[in-house]
């Protein structure tokens, strides 16, 4: 497969780092900054309405720990292995949680969005499909959705398949066959089931940088087949070319580092170490992870480009506080020119840039 000759900049969360996440302000003004796509992270409701958070643990990005009303929800469960407190999704209704309001995710980071605290409710994935619709019309372009199903194997286990939840709610919007759709997870076995259910759009495997799905987990404890092994070039031509078709999938999704040669690449490399353009080899700081995933059949997306020193690499950071903007452009040029299919960043305009050379 080649890679795209213009990447995708997909809107993470819409646009993030200057709207709360997730809600309708933040993908409206992705796609008014020039995002191709956006990726909400989708959960369930105890009654099976998908909703868009990036948890289904909801107390950094709502205003629930301020509804009295709530307060007997506030429980620890374990999910994907992992012990956490606070509210969740799968405790509340869609009317229950159609009533709390975002909020900023990182404030410390990102002040100016939290002043949009309190503003905007919960969106639903029906109210984000509408959105896109629209949002297509305005723009006179296909815009797309890169739908990222969350937990699913916890879900499942309290009797919400996102497979079947997902499938429905294609059907009854006019998406099932919407060209612009891609489906993703860190956990293959949705994946699988969504073919099952007769899925036949774009599926894409999230990887994380260690450890292994907790689908294989909750199989195989200990002897499941860790991420690393899907990343190796027998994993990914098994990826790309499994017997089954619906054990196969259509592209690769892997933290921006997998992109990156390993070792220290100096930012001078890419210019004067400022703001502006800059030049270099981008094949001497990039791994070759893009080549043998295209020789495999597969796309490639990387996640998540970020301008704040706080949540750039350590060589891209420049001088100030944790919030303020490092060398975000040279770390955007050499994700963007590495072949890569797709972005995902919290400012689509900064990528768009980037990408465009402007």
């Amino acid at each position: 497969m080649r890679a795209r000759p213009t990447p995708l900049v997909i809107g993470h969360r819409g646009a993030p780092g200057y709207r709360p996440e997730h809600t309708r302000a933040s993908y409206e003004l992705a796609f008014a900054l020039g995002a191709d796509a956006v990726e909400p992270d989708i959960v369930a409701t105890k009654d099976g309405v998908l909703v868009l958070r990036h948890e289904n643990e909801i107390s950094g990005t709502t205003d629930v720990a301020d509804h009295p009303e709530f307060a007997d929800r506030r429980t620890t469960r374990e999910v994907d292995g992992t012990p956490l407190t606070g509210w969740f999704t799968e405790d509340f209704t869609w009317a229950e949680l159609s009533t709390l309001r975002a909020r900023e995710r990182l404030p410390q980071l990102r002040q100016a969005s939290a002043t949009f605290d309190d503003q905007y409710p919960i969106l639903r994935l029906r109210d984000l499909l509408q959105l896109v619709d629209s949002a297509s019309e305005s723009a006179g372009r296909a815009l797309g959705l890169v739908a990222e199903l969350k937990h699913a194997t916890h879900l499942a286990a309290a009797g919400l398949p996102l497979d079947e939840l997902f499938a429905s709610e294609l059907a009854e919007a006019g998406w099932a066959e919407h060209p612009g759709l891609v489906v993703e997870s860190f956990e293959p076995t949705v994946l699988r089931d969504l073919h099952g259910r007769g899925f036949r759009g774009r599926r894409v495997y999230l990887l994380e940088d260690e450890g292994a799905p907790y689908d294989r987990v909750a199989a195989h404890g200990s002897a499941a087949t860790p991420y690393e092994s899907d990343l190796t070039l027998r994993g990914l031509y098994a990826l790309g070319s499994a017997a089954s078709p619906a054990d196969r999938v259509d592209g690769i999704s892997v933290e921006t580092g997998r992109i990156l040669a390993s070792g220290s690449v100096s930012v001078a490399l890419f210019g004067d170490g400022g703001d502006g353009g800059g030049g270099g080899d981008i094949g001497s700081v990039t791994s070759d992870l893009v080549d043998l995933a295209h020789s495999a059949g597969l796309s490639v997306y990387t996640w998540t480009l970020r301008p704040e020193n706080a949540l750039l690499p350590d060589r891209f950071r420049g001088p100030g506080a944790d919030a303020d903007w490092g060398h975000w452009r040279r770390y955007y040029s050499i994700l963007l020119h590495s072949g890569v299919d797709g972005v995902f960043a919290d400012h689509p305009d900064l990528a768009v840039a980037a990408r465009d050379g402007r």
